[in-house]
């Protein structure tokens, strides 16, 4: 299989699914940067990735639409809303998960979770077609610039990424991020 293929080649996103399916680690365009994905619930491609990145800690996870975000959660009714109206222009929401979402091994203190719905329609597809929320951290070793070409991937990280998904130059900010914290709500970026 090939390890870097265009992000509008056929089959794209079956093929991306089929690494994590695999326990495989992808690197992916979003609507900000490049990011690495595999299944969050598996925890040998965690632990692969975290290596990857030298680091461990909480990771993101992206969601294809607000429903299926906020199914994620567990949250208060009354708080939906709030959170719906929080979970725009890819922006990411950190809350309290519900059990079995994804490994512990990526969940934040308190059992919470950021999850986030890019502004990408790979990403929306991706994460529509494969069954478990999919990670979602930047394409770097921690504490390096995220790259912004998938060549400069491939070139640092080579054999380590299972699939390269190449969407161009992707160069933007990082998304605002929101903790919803025992109905406190804070702006962390």
């Amino acid at each position: 299989m090939e390890k870097l293929i265009k992000v509008h080649s056929p089959n794209a996103t079956l093929k991306a699914c089929d690494v994590m399916y695999r326990g495989g680690i992808i690197a992916y365009p979003t609507d900000t940067i490049y990011g690495f994905g595999c299944d969050s619930k598996n925890e040998t491609a965690i632990k692969k990735l975290n290596m990857l990145k030298n680091r461990s800690g909480p990771i993101s996870v992206i969601a294809p639409d607000r429903k299926t975000a906020i199914d994620w959660m567990n949250v208060k009714i009354n708080q939906k809303s709030k959170i719906k109206s929080k979970l725009i222009n890819g922006n990411t929401v950190i809350t309290t998960a519900k059990k079995n979402i994804c490994s512990n091994l990526i969940m934040g203190s308190g059992n919470t979770l950021g999850i986030r719905i890019p502004k990408h329609n790979f990403c929306n597809e991706l994460s529509s077609l494969f069954p478990n929320p999919i990670t979602s951290t930047s394409a770097n070793i921690s504490g390096k610039n995220p790259h912004i070409k998938a060549q400069d991937i491939s070139n640092e990280f080579h054999d380590s990424i299972d699939l390269i998904i190449d969407g161009g130059i992707v160069n933007g900010s990082g998304s605002k991020i929101f903790l919803l914290n025992k109905d406190v709500w804070k702006q962390l970026r």
